[in-house]
Parts: structure tokens; C-alpha cells; sequence
């Protein structure tokens, strides 16, 4: 047992488990952002454009409930058209989002590395050197 906690102390503690959970945790509040934008600032503003509609409530009913009065007998099957036009927009506006952070941070990290390396010293080229064996082979040779 006192193996098991010592791994998963180890595993836990690593860098990028802790960066991820920092992700999940900053990637849930941002979920809300979003949420909330769409369902209260960019759905109304869509639906008042077309006419006044609530598209987070459009809804086609396939079935309609059947009643006895007040009471409901058979709930109504409809298709949430409304709901699932808000989600596809949430999403498409985290993904968004997404890709934009990860631009500038592939931007940011391709300036680090074009950044000019220190020169390594110039030693003789080839062509200097097959010119020095040559004159040592002559030497040799004399």
C-alpha cells in the first residue's frame, strides 16, 4: 500500500498532470462564460433579429402531450431544436477560443526559437583542411 501512495504521489505531483487539472478547472469556469453568453446575450439578440423567437425554447413537437384536464397523461415528444442550436453555437465559440490561445502560443514559442543561437566558433572549413593533409602528405613524402 505504502508502494501504491508513493506512485501515485509521484504521478500526481508531475508537471503536466497539475497543468492539466489547472486546464480542467480554468476550461469549466470558461464553459459557464460561454454558456451564459450564449443563452443570455447571443440567443436573445438572434431570436429579437427573426422575429421575436426564444430559440433556446424552439422546440417541434413530434407528439403531442395528451391530457385529462389538467393532468398530464402522455408527456409531449418533441425534438429540442432550441437547445441544441445553443450548445452547437457554445461550442463553436470555445473552439474558437481554443484555437486562437494555442495560435498565440505556437506563435510565442516559434519567436523563442528563432531566436539567433550564440555562434559557435569558425574552424578551418574543408577545404582548408584537405589542403593541410595535402601538404603533410608532401612533407611526408620529401
Amino acid at each position: 500500500m505504502k508502494k501504491f501512495l508513493s506512485e501515485f504521489k509521484e504521478f500526481a505531483l508531475r508537471g503536466n498532470v497539475l497543468d492539466m487539472a489547472i486546464g480542467v478547472v480554468i476550461g469549466g469556469a470558461f464553459g459557464k462564460i460561454t454558456t451564459s453568453l450564449v443563452n443570455d446575450v447571443i440567443m436573445p439578440l438572434v431570436g429579437l433579429l427573426i422575429g421575436g423567437i426564444d430559440l433556446g425554447q424552439l422546440d417541434i413537437v413530434l407528439k403531442p402531450a395528451v391530457m385529462n384536464g389538467d393532468e398530464v397523461v402522455t408527456a409531449a415528444v418533441t425534438l429540442g431544436i432550441g437547445t441544441f442550436l445553443t450548445t452547437i453555437i457554445d461550442f463553436i465559440l470555445v473552439a474558437l477560443v481554443i484555437f486562437l490561445m494555442i495560435k498565440a502560443i505556437n506563435r510565442f514559442h516559434k519567436k523563442k526559437e528563432e531566436a539567433p543561437a550564440p555562434e559557435e566558433p569558425k574552424g578551418p572549413t574543408s577545404e582548408e583542411l584537405l589542403t593541410e593533409i595535402r601538404d603533410l602528405l608532401k612533407e611526408k613524402n620529401q
